[in-house]
């Protein structure tokens, strides 16, 4: 409809002056859909009591959150009202507000219609003509509408109006502050294992995800890792779009500053980017860094009654090549194929948030040639109140190596180990560790009885 296009222009042209004004912004982001921007705008402020309409904010902005000042004269400037205003201008509420109004409407076989739009579906307009007759139009025949002008209330972007109250008639260096949704970042992690699995090459990536409704150009970019606490609302006012609709765009440049700040870790980067709205923006978090690595096989009969899990475990520490705070995220790791020379994928996991000197223990799947098994092979009562068990766990090696397995058990209540074919550690009150060498295309038996009591 190119009436309606137009008017879409036109009035989006009205709005840029205020946006092309120079303009200094900074992007806290969070890891749970939020953000805080601060934007610093130069504005030529009245005397007295004026309204001023602000451009440029976030549709999913908090308006509870929104803080104003003057840096120019802090004293004089002062807000006793504001209105945020999101009725954003489209063809449906146009139309919904034309409603008992007149319109004019074009077809495809170059007719003419002009009258009074009583009502609208998804297929027809409803029009009643100068005198009186009433026409339906199907909207798939129809080529324009033209309206005479933009209705009352409907908004080219989102804005907050503000009633102030200011003693200084000039420009002002401006402050606003606000919290918004739609914005969230995680760090992305990849991984190949060198040498024999015993060496990790790690490269780490955070995605900025914006889909907050602004654009926020040459921003100076924050991110906060850390579990921030929010008071959850009743209700959620916005969903998370998928990803399939954004652009992607990629810096490979490490360019982050990182420190502690508060309980948290702040991520700084070093140069404004602009980051667009419903844009991915992934930039690197810091150089490549080679990692030593040990390959672990576990097995937890809580989690699987006869698969061998597979680990890779390393320390962030500056001794196995990191040694910094890491920022929760996805690790994908690939392994070389040594005949072509081609990476493959091997596996995944969840990082947590990690400071530095923490173990970090990657499950990347379960062994194809290692297999467990587990059974209670004796209960017998020992007493009114207790009672022993005697468990075994048989563990077959068909590798061309010997390796090493961790049996992991979980128990509760009272309990402590009789008797165990093999050494073991009490981890905690309800955690029990076994290593168990398996010699190369061999069965190894673990045995151990374990005295329960109720108290």
């Amino acid at each position: 409809m190119k009436a309606l296009n137009y008017l879409f222009i036109s009035f989006f042209l009205i709005s840029v002056p205020l946006f092309s004004q120079q303009r200094e912004i900074a992007v806290t982001v969070y890891n749970n859909n939020l953000a805080v921007i601060k934007d610093i705008r130069q504005l030529e402020l009245e005397e007295g009591i004026f309204e001023l309409r602000y451009q440029n904010v976030a549709s999913k902005i908090d308006p509870t959150s929104v803080h104003f000042k003057s840096l120019t004269a802090p004293s004089k400037v002062n807000i006793f009202e504001q209105n945020f205003e999101f009725d954003l201008v489209n063809p449906d509420k146009i139309m919904e507000k034309y409603i008992d109004k007149s319109i004019s409407v074009y077809t495809k076989q170059d007719s003419a219609f002009q009258g009074k739009l009583l009502n609208k579906d998804r297929n027809y307009l409803v029009l009643q003509e100068p005198a009186g007759t009433v026409k339906l139009i199907s909207k798939a025949n129809i080529t324009n509408i033209n309206f005479p002008e933009l209705p009352e209330g409907l908004i080219t972007r989102p804005t907050l109006v503000w009633k102030i109250f200011n003693k200084q008639q000039g420009s002002h260096r401006t402050e606003v502050s606000y919290m918004t949704s739609g914005i969230q970042w995680h760090a992305e992690y990849v991984a190949v294992t060198r040498e024999n699995d015993q060496l990790l090459e790690l490269n780490a990536w955070v995605s900025v995800e914006n889909y907050s409704g602004a654009t926020y150009p040459n921003a100076k970019l924050k991110l906060i890792a850390g579990d921030v606490n929010l008071v959850q609302e009743s209700k959620l006012r916005r969903e998370m779009p998928t990803a399939k609709n954004y652009l992607f765009v990629a810096d490979a440049a490490p360019q982050f500053k990182e420190k502690s700040f508060f309980e948290y870790h702040l991520y700084t980067l070093d140069k404004p980017t602009t980051i667009k709205d419903n844009q991915i923006k992934q930039i690197s978090l810091f150089s490549p860094a080679e990692v030593k690595v040990k390959k672990i096989y576990t097995f937890e009969p809580k989690k699987s009654a006869d698969k061998i899990r597979v680990n890779l475990e390393f320390k962030n520490d500056k001794s196995a090549g990191l040694g910094i705070p890491l920022p929760a995220g996805k690790v994908r790791v690939y392994k070389e194929d040594a005949d072509d020379h081609s990476l493959e994928f091997i596996g995944e996991d969840k990082l947590d948030h990690t400071p530095k000197n923490e173990k970090i223990r990657l499950f990347l799947g379960n062994a194809f040639d290692v297999k467990a098994e587990r059974s209670m092979s004796e209960k017998k009562s020992t007493g009114k109140r207790s009672h022993d068990e005697t468990w075994q766990v048989k563990i077959r090696n068909h590798k061309d190596k010997a390796i090493d397995v961790l049996v992991i058990e979980k128990f509760y209540g009272f309990w402590k180990i009789k008797q165990a074919s093999h050494s073991y550690k009490k981890e905690s009150a309800q955690k029990l560790t076994f290593t168990v060498h398996v010699p190369q295309n061999k069965e190894v038996v673990l045995t151990y009885t374990i005295a329960f009591q109720k108290r």
